[in-house]
């Protein structure tokens, strides 16, 4: 809290968020909003009273129970008669509803970013993030459609670590069942190309049921340790 004793500055309430305990952590995002409020403040000889900062959760039913620190800095700036701000709208909220809710809180607010834009065009503001937010999740859901339609595994990396380990260990397995025939086609003086040949002479297949590269036979290679 940064308290500054003079009666007639602008009175100002700080509110900065980042969306993520990692971001919190590490302070990445945190002190180029602070440079952003400065600077606004420092260009209007403004007062802060108090700056809040956010890490959001996710926990709970609504947004502000999402944010107790918005809450508290909502109540602080109605307390004491003072003005809301913060670097960018979308420290706030990309949610249309959300800002109109915060325009009628009965706090005034103020975003350093467009400092002279009123109610109005803060409200495009927020309908141009709030779309901007709604395209990317489409576009994000239609390439996770576009790998489930091929095949491929999707979800975070906590739900794929099983899923690769398991992999992992088939191939390693496959790999020690056929180094025994890599081993003997090395001890007759092969070429990595000639394995490759004779596998598929063989009919030997790959553990994918097809036909052998060079690249394949090489993995082999490399995980039962021949050169």
């Amino acid at each position: 809290m940064i308290v500054v004793m003079s009666t007639t500055a602008p009175r100002f309430i700080s509110y900065r968020r980042v969306s993520s305990a990692e971001q919190g952590r590490s302070g990445l995002g945190l002190e180029a909003q602070a440079a952003a409020i400065h600077q606004f403040l420092a260009g209007r000889n403004g007062q802060l009273l108090e700056d809040f900062v956010e890490v959001e959760t996710g926990k709970g039913s609504n947004a502000l129970e999402r944010r107790p620190q918005l809450k508290a800095a909502l109540a602080a700036a109605k307390r004491r008669r003072a003005v809301l701000v913060v670097s960018k709208l979308d420290r706030l909220s990309r949610n249309v509803n959300f800002i109109s809710g915060v325009m009628e809180s009965g706090v005034d607010f103020v975003v350093a970013e467009h400092p002279s834009a009123d109610a109005f065009t803060l409200h495009i503001h927020a309908a141009v993030a709030q779309r901007e937010r709604e395209v990317i999740a489409e576009r994000i859901s239609a390439a996770l459609q576009a790998k489930k339609a091929r095949g491929e595994a999707v979800g975070n990396v906590a739900n794929l670590r099983p899923h690769n380990e398991h992999r992992m260990a088939a191939a390693d397995a496959f790999a020690e069942r056929l180094g025994g025939t890599l081993r003997a086609y090395r001890g007759a003086g092969m070429s990595q190309r000639q394995m490759v040949e004779e596998l598929n002479l063989q009919g030997v297949k790959t553990a994918r049921g097809g036909s052998w590269s060079l690249q394949q036979v090489q993995r082999v290679l490399a995980r039962v340790a021949l050169p």
